[in-house]
């Protein structure tokens, strides 16, 4: 006599029958999309809230050209961090799902949170759009000792420091003979590594090593595009991070040096093995290219299931939107408010190059897990 099927295997079957059911009418969602981008030059609006029973995550604008499996993978991956109960009850729904169905089909994902989530959004003070931005995993050259260009060391954290403690603005810091220095780098190669919080450092033997983010000085993060604009050294519209890069490095010395003491936060660093994987946000977990976004910590929660979209960027170079489902694993000091995220690019210089040129006006919605 056949055994019955295992719960697990029974909620895979009905995902598989409701799958099939929304492909035959994925034209028709159930509930209406919120209002497309406005034209050129007018104002963005925010979105209408939701029902009291939620709106689908169907009827997000975008929703059938999303890439549902891979979104699924990157949420498992990440969903650990959720904290929420609802949230980890979905979690775990979506690892017993990854468990028993060989393969989780395109289809079946879309099912999974069109099944468990609702959707809210999130509003500006205002009303306004908020900010996307992006970051990455730098990758750069460093040297043990210094010499030539190699001429800014990498400092580990002072010692004693503890959180929150204010230290010394970047140029007194600089200016200072250097102690406990773990490599050499150029100057603008550590000034964007400041940025990014962390990053992979290759020496001259081939050797590799990430650095990986010890200590602050306690000062707030200033961007130097806006003045560097300001006083005409880019243009407006080009100062995306590889404009700024390459204008330190043609103006390497105390031109350049006054340029980046604009931003008074310094960061120190400590040295881990490079295991060729993906460095780990704020959260604890490793970031999952393109589907992790740094947040503001008192708006959002880590593992928070975001879906954004982003049109309209201006800077040089820039990628015309942005859209999807990403996961809330990290934060950063520049990050602030309940409509901006920076959105992870992955690790080296081709992401490096994309996530310069992200200064997109944003819209976000959580999917809200159901209990």
């Amino acid at each position: 006599m056949r055994r019955p099927a295992p719960a697990s295997f029974r909620l895979a079957a009905l995902l598989a029958g409701l799958a099939l059911a929304l492909a035959a009418c994925a034209t028709a969602p159930v509930r209406p999309a919120p209002p497309a981008a406005p034209p050129a030059g007018e104002p963005m609006r925010p979105p209408t809230a939701p029902p009291a029973d939620g709106l689908s995550p169907a009827g997000l604008p975008g929703w059938n050209e999303e890439d549902h499996l891979a979104a699924f993978t990157a949420w498992v991956q990440g969903c650990a961090a959720a904290r929420e109960a609802a949230a980890q009850a979905q979690c775990a729904r979506a690892r017993d799902l990854q468990r028993t169905s060989r393969p989780v089909t395109p289809s079946l994902a879309r099912a999974y949170f069109e099944t468990g989530f609702t959707v809210a959004p999130a509003t500006t003070s205002d009303g306004g759009p908020g900010l996307l931005t992006a970051y990455f995993a730098p990758e750069y050259e460093a040297r043990r000792a210094p010499g030539g260009v190699f001429d800014a060391p990498v400092l580990a954290a002072p010692a004693g420091w503890t959180r929150g403690q204010t230290l010394p603005e970047r140029a007194e810091i600089e200016a200072a003979p250097p102690t406990a220095a773990l490599a050499w780098m150029r100057a603008e190669d550590l000034f964007f590594l400041q940025i990014q919080g962390s990053g992979y450092l290759t020496f001259a033997d081939g050797s590799r090593a990430r650095a990986a983010y010890a200590a602050d000085n306690g000062r707030p993060f200033v961007g130097i595009a806006r003045p560097m604009a300001e006083r005409g050294l880019l243009p407006p519209n080009g100062t995306s991070g590889e404009a700024i890069r390459a204008w330190l490095a043609e103006h390497r010395g105390a031109e350049a040096r006054a340029v980046m003491a604009l931003n008074p936060r310094y960061i120190f660093f400590r040295l881990d093995a490079d295991d060729g994987g993906h460095p780990a946000g704020a959260a604890g977990l490793p970031l999952p290219p393109r589907r992790a976004v740094a947040v503001d910590p008192s708006h959002w929660r880590y593992g928070d299931l975001v879906w954004i979209e982003a049109d309209g960027g201006n800077l040089v170079g820039a990628r015309g939107s942005y859209r999807g489902l990403v996961t809330a694993l990290d934060t950063g000091s520049a990050i602030r408010g309940p409509v901006r995220a920076d959105l992870n690019m992955g690790r080296g210089r081709e992401a490096g190059e994309e996530a310069g040129a992200v200064r997109h006006p944003l819209r976000m919605w959580r999917l809200v897990p159901r209990g």
